[in-house]
Protein backbone atom coordinates (compact mmCIF):
# COMPACT_ATOMS: atom_id res chain seq x y z
CA UNK A 1 0.00 0.00 0.00
CA UNK A 2 1.40 3.14 -0.95
CA UNK A 3 0.21 5.67 1.12
CA UNK A 4 -1.09 8.99 -0.19
CA UNK A 5 -0.21 12.64 1.54
CA UNK A 6 -3.10 14.85 1.30
CA UNK A 7 -1.58 18.35 0.52
CA UNK A 8 -3.67 21.66 1.70
CA UNK A 9 -1.41 23.71 -0.23
CA UNK A 10 -2.86 22.40 -3.71
CA UNK A 11 -6.12 22.16 -2.28
CA UNK A 12 -5.53 25.68 -0.93
CA UNK A 13 -4.63 27.12 -4.31
CA UNK A 14 -7.16 24.85 -6.01
CA UNK A 15 -10.37 27.37 -3.97
CA UNK A 16 -8.49 30.43 -4.72
CA UNK A 17 -8.22 29.64 -8.08
CA UNK A 18 -12.08 29.49 -8.37
CA UNK A 19 -12.29 32.78 -6.76
CA UNK A 20 -10.45 34.89 -8.56
CA UNK A 21 -13.22 35.30 -11.44
CA UNK A 22 -15.76 35.56 -8.41
CA UNK A 23 -14.12 38.63 -7.08
CA UNK A 24 -13.71 40.42 -10.09
CA UNK A 25 -17.40 39.80 -11.07
CA UNK A 26 -18.29 41.34 -7.89
CA UNK A 27 -16.00 44.41 -8.61
CA UNK A 28 -16.93 44.84 -11.81
CA UNK A 29 -20.68 45.67 -9.99
CA UNK A 30 -18.67 48.18 -7.51
CA UNK A 31 -18.63 45.30 -4.43
CA UNK A 32 -15.75 44.75 -2.88
CA UNK A 33 -15.71 41.88 -0.98
CA UNK A 34 -14.72 42.71 2.76
CA UNK A 35 -13.40 40.47 5.76
CA UNK A 36 -13.23 42.14 9.15
CA UNK A 37 -10.31 40.46 11.55
CA UNK A 38 -10.55 41.62 15.14
CA UNK A 39 -7.58 41.12 17.62
CA UNK A 40 -7.77 41.82 21.39
CA UNK A 41 -4.31 42.20 22.60
CA UNK A 42 -0.97 41.42 22.16
CA UNK A 43 -0.24 37.32 21.31
CA UNK A 44 2.10 36.58 18.65
CA UNK A 45 0.27 33.81 17.62
CA UNK A 46 -2.52 35.57 17.17
CA UNK A 47 -0.85 38.52 15.23
CA UNK A 48 0.65 36.51 13.23
CA UNK A 49 -2.68 34.76 12.19
CA UNK A 50 -4.16 37.56 12.12
CA UNK A 51 -1.73 39.17 9.40
CA UNK A 52 -1.25 36.04 7.41
CA UNK A 53 -5.10 36.27 7.08
CA UNK A 54 -5.24 40.07 5.95
CA UNK A 55 -2.21 39.45 3.69
CA UNK A 56 -4.70 36.29 2.48
CA UNK A 57 -7.39 38.63 1.24
CA UNK A 58 -5.37 40.96 -0.04
CA UNK A 59 -3.70 38.38 -2.75
CA UNK A 60 -7.23 37.94 -3.72
CA UNK A 61 -8.62 41.44 -4.07
CA UNK A 62 -10.67 41.46 -1.02
CA UNK A 63 -10.26 44.06 1.49
CA UNK A 64 -9.10 43.07 4.59
CA UNK A 65 -10.46 45.62 7.68
CA UNK A 66 -7.74 45.03 10.48
CA UNK A 67 -9.42 46.24 14.17
CA UNK A 68 -6.86 46.02 16.85
CA UNK A 69 -7.73 46.22 20.19
CA UNK A 70 -6.03 46.95 23.60
CA UNK A 71 -5.57 43.68 26.03
CA UNK A 72 -7.64 45.91 28.70
CA UNK A 73 -10.40 45.52 26.14
CA UNK A 74 -13.69 45.02 28.14
CA UNK A 75 -16.32 42.25 26.82
CA UNK A 76 -18.70 45.35 26.38
CA UNK A 77 -16.10 47.30 24.17
CA UNK A 78 -15.43 44.43 22.39
CA UNK A 79 -19.40 44.02 21.66
CA UNK A 80 -19.95 47.49 20.63
CA UNK A 81 -16.79 46.72 18.19
CA UNK A 82 -18.52 43.84 16.62
CA UNK A 83 -22.19 45.54 16.43
CA UNK A 84 -20.49 48.30 14.91
CA UNK A 85 -19.11 45.94 12.15
CA UNK A 86 -22.80 44.46 11.97
CA UNK A 87 -24.44 47.69 10.62
CA UNK A 88 -21.46 48.29 7.91
CA UNK A 89 -22.71 47.19 4.78
CA UNK A 90 -19.43 47.48 3.35
CA UNK A 91 -18.05 44.48 5.58
CA UNK A 92 -19.37 41.23 3.91
CA UNK A 93 -17.69 39.06 6.88
CA UNK A 94 -16.56 39.26 10.62
CA UNK A 95 -13.78 37.31 12.08
CA UNK A 96 -12.81 37.73 15.98
CA UNK A 97 -9.59 35.94 16.70
CA UNK A 98 -9.39 33.45 19.22
CA UNK A 99 -8.14 33.17 22.23
CA UNK A 100 -9.40 36.87 23.66
CA UNK A 101 -7.91 37.70 26.66
CA UNK A 102 -8.87 35.62 29.85
CA UNK A 103 -11.04 38.54 31.53
CA UNK A 104 -13.42 38.43 28.68
CA UNK A 105 -16.47 36.40 27.93
CA UNK A 106 -15.62 34.92 24.22
CA UNK A 107 -18.83 33.07 24.18
CA UNK A 108 -21.01 36.20 24.05
CA UNK A 109 -18.84 37.99 21.60
CA UNK A 110 -19.02 35.23 19.41
CA UNK A 111 -22.87 35.51 19.94
CA UNK A 112 -22.86 38.95 19.13
CA UNK A 113 -21.75 38.11 15.25
CA UNK A 114 -24.70 38.56 12.92
CA UNK A 115 -24.88 35.25 11.85
CA UNK A 116 -25.08 36.48 7.48
CA UNK A 117 -21.50 37.64 8.70
CA UNK A 118 -20.45 34.94 10.99
CA UNK A 119 -18.04 33.38 7.64
CA UNK A 120 -15.85 31.44 10.26
CA UNK A 121 -18.88 30.05 11.62
CA UNK A 122 -18.52 30.48 15.56
CA UNK A 123 -22.13 31.42 16.50
CA UNK A 124 -24.33 28.74 18.27
CA UNK A 125 -27.18 29.56 15.57
CA UNK A 126 -24.76 28.53 13.20
CA UNK A 127 -23.83 25.63 14.67
CA UNK A 128 -27.36 24.62 14.66
CA UNK A 129 -28.03 25.19 10.87
CA UNK A 130 -24.76 23.00 10.38
CA UNK A 131 -26.20 20.61 12.48
CA UNK A 132 -29.32 20.66 10.39
CA UNK A 133 -27.57 20.56 7.67
CA UNK A 134 -28.50 23.34 6.01
CA UNK A 135 -25.35 25.45 7.20
CA UNK A 136 -24.23 28.67 5.33
CA UNK A 137 -20.93 28.86 6.53
CA UNK A 138 -19.86 25.87 8.51
CA UNK A 139 -16.62 26.71 11.24
CA UNK A 140 -13.74 26.92 8.79
CA UNK A 141 -11.56 24.21 9.87
CA UNK A 142 -13.93 21.78 9.68
CA UNK A 143 -15.31 23.30 5.90
CA UNK A 144 -11.20 22.38 5.46
CA UNK A 145 -10.88 19.52 6.29
CA UNK A 146 -14.20 18.82 3.83
CA UNK A 147 -12.74 20.16 1.39
CA UNK A 148 -9.78 18.25 1.21
CA UNK A 149 -12.19 14.83 1.41
CA UNK A 150 -13.97 16.33 -1.28
CA UNK A 151 -10.57 17.14 -3.66
CA UNK A 152 -9.34 13.75 -2.85
CA UNK A 153 -12.45 11.62 -3.60
CA UNK A 154 -12.44 10.10 -0.16
CA UNK A 155 -15.47 8.47 0.23
CA UNK A 156 -17.42 9.31 3.02
CA UNK A 157 -21.01 7.42 3.19
CA UNK A 158 -21.05 4.23 4.79
CA UNK A 159 -17.58 4.88 6.33
CA UNK A 160 -16.89 4.97 10.11
CA UNK A 161 -15.44 8.31 11.28
CA UNK A 162 -13.79 8.80 14.73
CA UNK A 163 -13.04 12.64 15.75
CA UNK A 164 -11.01 13.07 18.79
CA UNK A 165 -11.91 16.16 20.04
CA UNK A 166 -14.59 17.79 21.06
CA UNK A 167 -14.37 21.80 20.59
CA UNK A 168 -17.41 23.89 19.50
CA UNK A 169 -15.66 25.81 16.23
CA UNK A 170 -13.84 21.94 15.48
CA UNK A 171 -14.71 18.69 17.17
CA UNK A 172 -17.98 18.93 16.77
CA UNK A 173 -19.34 20.43 13.80
CA UNK A 174 -16.80 18.36 11.90
CA UNK A 175 -18.78 15.26 13.20
CA UNK A 176 -22.04 17.11 11.93
CA UNK A 177 -20.73 17.34 8.96
CA UNK A 178 -19.71 14.05 8.67
CA UNK A 179 -23.04 12.54 10.00
CA UNK A 180 -25.09 14.25 7.33
CA UNK A 181 -22.53 13.19 4.24
CA UNK A 182 -23.60 9.73 5.97
CA UNK A 183 -21.11 8.87 7.73
CA UNK A 184 -20.92 6.66 11.09
CA UNK A 185 -19.74 8.98 13.92
CA UNK A 186 -17.66 8.26 17.11
CA UNK A 187 -16.92 11.66 19.08
CA UNK A 188 -14.11 10.74 21.03
CA UNK A 189 -11.84 13.05 23.29
CA UNK A 190 -8.85 12.91 25.76
CA UNK A 191 -10.73 11.64 28.76
CA UNK A 192 -12.24 8.95 26.33
CA UNK A 193 -11.91 5.27 28.18
CA UNK A 194 -9.61 3.37 25.86
CA UNK A 195 -9.45 5.55 23.16
CA UNK A 196 -7.37 3.82 21.42
CA UNK A 197 -9.82 0.94 20.98
CA UNK A 198 -11.97 3.29 19.64
CA UNK A 199 -9.52 4.82 16.93
CA UNK A 200 -8.19 0.99 15.89
CA UNK A 201 -11.97 1.07 14.05
CA UNK A 202 -11.74 3.57 12.70
CA UNK A 203 -12.31 4.24 8.48
CA UNK A 204 -11.47 7.91 8.76
CA UNK A 205 -9.60 9.56 11.92
CA UNK A 206 -10.01 13.34 12.26
CA UNK A 207 -6.98 14.35 15.16
CA UNK A 208 -8.26 17.80 17.00
CA UNK A 209 -7.25 17.37 20.41
CA UNK A 210 -4.64 19.81 20.54
CA UNK A 211 -1.88 17.55 22.01
CA UNK A 212 1.38 17.41 19.78
CA UNK A 213 1.82 13.63 18.62
CA UNK A 214 -1.29 12.20 20.96
CA UNK A 215 -2.29 10.04 17.97
CA UNK A 216 -0.03 6.61 18.01
CA UNK A 217 0.70 4.03 15.26
CA UNK A 218 -0.47 1.40 16.82
CA UNK A 219 -3.68 2.75 17.05
CA UNK A 220 -4.15 3.28 13.76
CA UNK A 221 -6.64 0.48 11.49
CA UNK A 222 -4.42 -0.25 8.45
CA UNK A 223 -5.45 1.72 5.20
CA UNK A 224 -7.16 4.34 7.28
CA UNK A 225 -7.48 7.90 6.02
CA UNK A 226 -5.61 10.54 9.24
CA UNK A 227 -6.64 14.04 8.81
CA UNK A 228 -5.15 16.13 11.49
CA UNK A 229 -6.34 19.46 12.44
CA UNK A 230 -3.73 20.22 14.94
CA UNK A 231 -1.08 22.65 14.81
CA UNK A 232 1.20 22.93 18.18
CA UNK A 233 4.27 24.16 19.05
CA UNK A 234 7.01 23.27 16.36
CA UNK A 235 5.04 22.82 13.76
CA UNK A 236 3.55 19.14 15.15
CA UNK A 237 0.32 18.02 14.56
CA UNK A 238 -2.16 15.90 16.69
CA UNK A 239 -1.01 12.96 14.61
CA UNK A 240 2.66 10.86 15.24
CA UNK A 241 3.15 11.91 11.37
CA UNK A 242 5.92 9.07 10.84
CA UNK A 243 4.32 6.20 12.71
CA UNK A 244 0.72 6.74 11.59
CA UNK A 245 1.96 7.23 7.79
CA UNK A 246 2.89 3.41 7.81
CA UNK A 247 -0.13 2.15 8.67
CA UNK A 248 -2.71 4.78 6.90
CA UNK A 249 -3.59 5.01 2.89
CA UNK A 250 -4.21 8.97 3.13
CA UNK A 251 -3.00 11.37 5.88
CA UNK A 252 -2.69 15.53 5.89
CA UNK A 253 1.07 16.38 6.84
CA UNK A 254 1.13 19.43 9.69
CA UNK A 255 2.25 21.86 8.39
CA UNK A 256 0.81 22.08 4.68
CA UNK A 257 -2.30 20.11 5.21
CA UNK A 258 -5.82 21.40 7.02
CA UNK A 259 -4.03 24.92 7.94
CA UNK A 260 -3.86 26.41 4.62
CA UNK A 261 -7.27 24.70 3.77
CA UNK A 262 -8.49 26.83 6.70
CA UNK A 263 -7.75 30.18 5.05
CA UNK A 264 -8.78 29.30 1.47
CA UNK A 265 -12.26 28.42 3.29
CA UNK A 266 -12.53 31.76 5.29
CA UNK A 267 -11.95 33.60 1.72
CA UNK A 268 -14.49 31.37 0.31
CA UNK A 269 -17.13 32.04 2.80
CA UNK A 270 -16.17 35.98 2.60
CA UNK A 271 -17.24 36.18 -1.07
CA UNK A 272 -19.81 33.95 -0.74
CA UNK A 273 -21.50 36.55 1.76
CA UNK A 274 -20.61 39.32 -0.78
CA UNK A 275 -22.10 37.52 -3.54
CA UNK A 276 -25.34 37.92 -0.71
CA UNK A 277 -24.97 41.39 -0.83
CA UNK A 278 -24.99 41.99 -4.35
CA UNK A 279 -27.65 39.68 -4.75
CA UNK A 280 -29.68 41.71 -2.38
CA UNK A 281 -29.01 45.05 -4.15
CA UNK A 282 -30.16 43.89 -6.97
CA UNK A 283 -33.67 42.95 -5.31
CA UNK A 284 -33.75 46.25 -4.04
CA UNK A 285 -32.88 47.71 -7.04
CA UNK A 286 -35.52 45.99 -9.41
Amino acid sequence: MVTKILNGLVVAEAIKDSLIERVQKLKNDDITPCLATILVGNDPSSETYVKMKGNACEKLGIQSKRIHLPEETTTKELIACIEELNNDPQVDGILLQHPVPSHIDERAAFEMIAIEKDVDGVTSRGFGKLSFGFEQYPCCTPAAIMAIIDYYDIEVEGKHAVVIGRSPILGKPVSMLLLNRNATVTMCHSKTVNLPDFVKQADIVIAAVGRPKFVQGDWIKEGAVILDAGYNEGNIGDVDYDACFEKSSSITPVPGGVGPVTISMLLKHTVESAEHRANKSIKINN
